[in-house]
């Protein structure tokens, strides 16, 4: 017996897990009293909770989806996905330090606090809170490709277009497969080149799924929207304990039965192509080379600074110390999760071919194979709990945003309680918006590279407002603008305009390199089709994101055809990363500078130690405003505008430990992909 492809033991798990998630919220609901707990949950949080809210944030188990997605299709390599942020450790021994002694509720304060203006606050608020809802859509992507798979119709349940799928998918498998041997006659060939438009399309199934997404989105989206409601961020923040355990749990269980159901290690090295091993890819590699890797890696430490809810996360933390070490904990268990996604992505190649119609659902294809009885209902509640901690903190820093910098700058003067009503009200809005999201994107990998790219718009002017006293608020404005039209306006426009994503010149393939068994792949979009799957001979039309950085070299003369993934991905990246900044710095020299009082005590309120007692505190920080010169001898750089200070003893010993951490998980990486060749 089954309820919905479930057998009684995991529906009974999920069943319980909900109650008591709502039990919790319904209990945390008498401790929040005003915005400060509900936004901040009191800058009570101490070591152990900052690590659960930052390990909850960090690690959500949807995130295997993605590396097991990436990994499946690129090999080790595709595991820098979600790798990348561990060569970033270093620095989180110190963003934390900058956001909690900051002083601040949310991120688009700052803008306020540097500038003294409005706009930029609530310029950043609105931007942040449209991109929230494609953080929130991910998230409900993310669950639902894991676990449609784990819910699946028995055959015989099949409608006859449902087994009309089925059959198509199984026939494409075959003749890709004897199209690799060379065995394809020019019908069969005619054929392959159909149902290949239908597999890139996502059309063509190995299985029907009794889950249907709307529905998901809904259901699972509501538990999120009345436990957040009740309790807050100091609500994320508990389940995110029980959470952590469910992450480890749920991330390294599929390892073992996976290696057993293939025959162990060595059979998983004969499997599965010796370059798929490798960490930096090789000559069939895709997008993750050393190369694309550093330029990720660019990206990635610009946009990072801007992440919606950084302060929230860091803010809420009782001490300096507490925030740098959850982040740093936080950061780095989660690097050690991620090596057994990226596992099971190589176990999914040994266990189900290259072939997978969709690989965002490899994880949810693990799970129903190789699990028991049980077992699978405890992975159903680790990625729903999963969600329900990426969305948290995420969601309360987006309502924080309306509240403090849309709402109240609009309607000011109303009570207290009518804000935290708004703030609960916006919560459920958020979901709903990101739920409308979900039903209209696809592929999680593509949508986690935009997401990448679109807070490097606001990651560079943060990083500048905290260690560069010469930034303009014109020049915030000017870059914002510029480079919003420039990497989403444009590119959703010639996406979704028929005329221009079927030009001849953007639905270009690269060249490729003679004898490699690698397919060309498309220079400007994520996906090149036929408009008529079933006419080979109608025209092409670019599918989803239009890469316009490539687009721009192109333009610049470069001969972008002739690059690889890797290349692609690099390109975009780089120029990603270093345009904001440049437009930045070259136009604040062009532009009036801010208020100099008003800069000198921002920055001598930075350098002023955070103390455990409020009231100490305060007092600190009236003391640095009286002289705002008192801790200039911290400056590197004492005659600049640069705000760069001395490392302590502890920033020193904090910084080398975070370090050798990384070697140590890469040398770990690296010792697990070795074993049994």
């Amino acid at each position: 017996m089954t309820f919905f492809g479930l057998r009684p033991l995991d529906a009974f798990i999920l069943l319980f897990y909900i109650v008591a998630v709502l039990a919790v919220g319904r209990w945390l609901s008498h401790k929040v009293k005003g915005e400060n707990d509900f936004f901040l949950a009191g800058r009570k949080l101490g070591k152990w909770f900052q690590f659960f809210l930052n390990f909850g944030n960090m690690t959500d188990p949807g995130q295997a989806t993605v590396a097991a997605s990436s990994v499946y299709r690129q090999g080790a390599g595709g595991g820098w996905i979600v790798m990348i942020p561990l060569l970033m450790s270093p620095t989180y021994w110190f963003l934390p330090t900058w956001y909690r002694r900051v002083r601040l509720t949310t991120t688009a304060d700052l803008f306020d606090d540097r500038f003294g203006k409005r706009f930029l606050a609530s310029l950043y608020a609105l931007i942040i809170i449209s991109v929230g809802a494609l953080s929130i859509g991910l998230g409900n992507i993310v669950a639902f490709k894991t676990l449609a798979p784990i819910m699946v119709k028995p055959a015989a349940e099949y409608t006859a277009r449902e087994q009309q799928v089925v059959h198509d998918y199984a026939e494409f498998v075959q003749l890709r497969q004897s199209r690799q041997q060379e065995k394809l006659t020019p019908p069969q060939v005619a054929r392959y080149e159909t149902l290949k438009d239908l597999y890139d399309r996502g059309f063509l199934l190995p299985y029907v799924s009794y889950l249907s997404p709307l529905p998901f989105y809904l259901s699972s989206t509501s538990l999120i929207a009345i436990f957040l409601v009740l309790g807050g961020l100091q609500a994320s923040a508990l389940v995110d304990g029980l959470q952590a355990v469910l992450t480890i749990v749920v991330s390294f269980v599929l390892v073992p039965f996976g290696l057993h159901r293939i025959g162990g290690l060595h059979e998983l090295h004969h499997k599965v192509p010796d370059w798929m091993f490798l960490i930096f890819g090789g000559a069939n590699a895709g997008e993750y080379t050393w190369y694309s890797i550093a330029a990720f890696l660019l990206v990635s430490m610009v946009g990072t600074v801007g992440a919606t809810a950084s302060m929230a996360v860091n803010g809420s933390a009782t001490t300096e110390l507490a925030a740098r070490l959850g982040a740093v904990t936080g950061g780095i268990t989660k690097r050690f999760v991620t090596i057994a996604w990226c596992m099971c992505g190589l176990i999914a190649i040994a266990l189900f071919g290259p072939n997978l119609s969709d690989p965002d659902q490899t994880w949810g294809l693990l799970t129903r194979s190789l699990l028991p009885m049980g077992m699978i209902g405890l992975m159903i509640v680790g990625i729903l709990g999963g969600k329900l901690a990426y969305l948290g903190a995420n969601s309360i820093a987006l309502s924080a945003l309306v509240v403090r910098n849309v709402y109240r700058p609009l309607l000011p003067g109303k009570s207290d309680r009518h804000y935290m009503i708004v703030a609960r009200v916006t919560i459920p809005v958020f979901l709903l918006v990101g739920v409308t999201v979900a039903v209209y994107m696809g592929s999680v990998v593509a949508l986690t590279k935009f997401m990448i790219v679109i807070l490097v718009l606001w990651g560079a002017p943060i990083f500048l407002i905290f260690k560069w006293r010469r930034l303009t608020d014109m020049a915030v404005r000017i870059e914002v603008i510029a480079c919003l039209f420039f990497i989403a306006v444009i590119p959703w426009i010639i996406s979704s305009t028929p005329a221009l994503r079927q030009a001849a010149s953007l639905t270009v393939m690269t060249t490729g390199n003679a004898g490699s068994h690698v397919e060309p792949v498309p220079v400007f979009f994520d996906e090149v089709v036929h408009l008529n799957p079933g006419d080979l001979n109608s025209p092409r039309e670019g599918v989803g994101h239009f890469n316009i950085e490539v687009y721009l070299l192109s333009l610049m003369g470069m001969r972008v055809a002739k690059f690889n993934s890797a290349g692609l991905l690099a390109a975009r990246y780089v120029v990603d990363a270093l345009l904001p900044l440049i437009l930045l710095i070259v136009l604040s020299y062009f532009t009036r500078p801010a208020d100099p009082e008003r800069v000198s005590r921002f920055y001598a309120r930075m350098k002023t130690p955070v103390l455990n007692d409020p009231a100490a505190d305060t007092a600190a920080v009236q003391a640095s405003y009286a002289d705002p010169t008192r801790f200039d001898q911290t400056k590197i750089f004492p005659s600049s505008n640069w705000e760069f200070t001395k490392w302590d003893k502890l920033d020193t010993i904090g910084f080398l430990a975070c370090c050798a951490s990384v070697g140590v998980i890469l040398l770990i990486f690296k010792a697990v992909l070795m074993l049994g060749s």
